[in-house]
């Protein structure tokens, strides 16, 4: 009986010892295997540009891309999703292209969609070209042409400097065109406003009026403590993440030669000014980042996904971070929304690309101007990635963020409404 105890003894001992040897195992492959947080960042991104970019480089994207639209699609031609998915995605996607070259895993991945966005900027004002983009119909066009207009704006030297003279008159021909469209009164106002930016940098002729006029209105519209109405009535949604604060704070940029002079005829807007707002709406941001790494669903457009960060992102490229927000603190609380909402690949369709819906595919929740090329605003919270893997931003510790401090009764800081 004795010598029984002791051999069943000896097993269990064994047992535990083995298990404890594959747990520290699987530990330690897990710590090997674990990807840091900009690796998550990079791969996400690839992921979602990678099927568009190579096959419009190819001039194959309106033929392969698996499109999907809104359950209530308003009928306007369908080809505007081609153009939303294209300059959106670069808009979000231009920073990182900007970095130099190097022969690290990340660097090649950026090499190769260097290379291919190159080519897929050509193609989309190619009238030869089967990508050849919807520029001459809807209004919807000129929309996306702002988010081109702002990815050259993000990349300037290298995206727009490199692309050959024929593909730059090109541009320039069918930016002045959009003059066409008459914006609605509502953010639309900066979508006119970024396309005529754009050429003012680029050199070519500009509309000052159509800049200044929709800078002015945008100050009308600010409802304060960070918030900006879109139109004359405010809507608790997310397009001062999509639109507001970023177009108004890059046309100001450009316009004022970044706050050194002012815009005589609409003097309360200035550069510092905005600058302090998209701070305070970062600041919000920040909060609304659940301890679990979600933030509130609402608003219209939710399909968005991650432009809803775009201003935090912005504020983490530029080093504009307001002193309350640590950096580490900031890409902490930010990989953890894009790991809950791309960790499980469940928001990309069976071609590769986005598919409707805020978690997966939710089609009956896109609005009635949503197809899945809408969808890649998604790629504007990843601006970051321009900062080099060695910035601060990258390097420093992480920490935990706002409300996850909050809701495990860590110390917080308090907070309080902006006034200007």
């Amino acid at each position: 009986m004795r010598l029984m105890k002791k051999v069943y003894s000896m097993f269990v001992a064994l047992a535990v010892a083995l298990s404890a040897s594959a747990g520290g195992a699987d530990k330690a492959r897990g710590c090997a295997g674990a990807k840091s947080d900009r690796e998550v960042w990079t791969s996400v991104l690839y992921k979602m540009a990678e099927p568009v970019l190579a096959n419009m480089s190819k001039g194959e994207l309106q033929e392969n891309m698996q499109l999907e639209l809104s359950p209530t699609w308003d009928g306007r031609n369908r080809k505007v999703a081609y153009m939303e998915c294209f300059g959106r995605l670069m808009a979000g996607l231009a920073p990182w292209l900007s970095l130099p070259d190097d022969d690290t895993a990340e660097g090649r991945m950026r090499r190769r969609l260097r290379s291919l966005a190159l080519k897929s900027y050509a193609n989309a004002v190619d009238p030869q070209s089967p990508d050849y983009l919807l520029w001459r119909e809807e209004g919807q066009t000129l929309v996306d042409a702002a988010y081109l207009a702002e990815s050259f704006l993000r990349g300037y030297d290298a995206l727009w400097v490199p692309l050959d003279s024929v593909t730059k008159q090109r541009y320039v021909k069918e930016f002045t065109q959009l003059r066409r469209v008459d914006p609605p009164y509502t953010n639309w106002l900066l979508f006119s406003a970024t396309v005529e930016c754009f050429l003012k940098k680029a050199g070519a002729q500009a509309d000052d009026y159509r800049i200044v006029s929709a800078l002015r209105k945008v100050d009308e519209w600010y409802a304060g403590d960070g918030w900006y109405c879109d139109g004359p009535d405010f809507a608790f949604d997310y397009y001062g993440s999509y639109v507001l604060h970023p177009m108004y704070v890059e046309c100001l940029e450009v316009f004022t030669d970044g706050g050194k002079n002012k815009i005589w005829n609409a003097p309360g807007c200035t550069f510092d000014g905005a600058l302090k707002r998209m701070q305070r709406f970062g600041v919000i941001l920040e909060r609304l980042i659940s301890p679990e790494g979600t933030f509130p669903v609402f608003g219209r457009s939710i399909t968005y996904r991650t432009g809803t960060l775009q201003p935090l992102a912005l504020l983490s490229w530029r080093g504009w971070l307001p002193g309350g927000l640590p950096r580490g603190q900031v890409r902490a609380a930010m990989t953890a929304v894009i790991r809950r909402m791309f960790g499980d690949g469940r928001n990309f369709n069976e071609g590769g690309y986005l598919t409707l819906g805020f978690n997966g595919s939710q089609p009956n929740i896109s609005d009635w101007y949503t197809n899945n090329g809408s969808l890649y605003m998604a790629s504007l919270a990843f601006l970051p990635l321009g900062l080099p893997a060695d910035d601060p931003f990258w390097t420093d510790e992480p920490q935990d963020w706002t409300s996850k401090k909050a809701w495990e009764g860590a110390d917080f800081p308090k907070d309080h409404a902006y006034y200007e």
